[in-house]
């Protein structure tokens, strides 16, 4: 059984559009697009209930939607209040034409 994760096609993340993503076992997931680089974290903020891609990208930043707080998208951590718990992030592999991530050990 593969650890392997495919998340979506790369091809569907653009420049400053988060997009979400969904893998068995895993909590919601953001994939971004930073200058043709792919980074993915956790979508929820460690601060309030929301989703990050429904927040705004500026850059490598990331802000929630509900406070304004934000993260960094390349380490996940915690730039701006009211957010000072990180975001978990995870690293990326590209494979025919697939953003994907291995299923780190302990995930259901």
């Amino acid at each position: 059984m593969s650890n392997q994760l495919r998340l979506c096609e790369v091809a569907g993340v653009k420049d400053g559009e988060p997009v979400a993503a969904f893998a068995e076992g895993m909590p919601a997931l953001a994939v971004y697009n930073v200058d043709g680089e792919i980074f993915v974290t956790d979508n929820l903020c460690t601060h309030g209930n929301a989703m990050l891609t429904d927040g705004y990208q500026d850059g490598d930043i990331i802000e929630c939607p509900f406070h304004g707080g934000s993260f960094d998208i390349k380490t996940g951590a915690a730039k701006a209040f009211p957010c000072q718990v990180a975001i978990a992030s995870y690293p990326v592999e590209i494979e025919d034409g697939w953003v994907c991530i291995t299923k780190p050990e302990g995930a259901a």
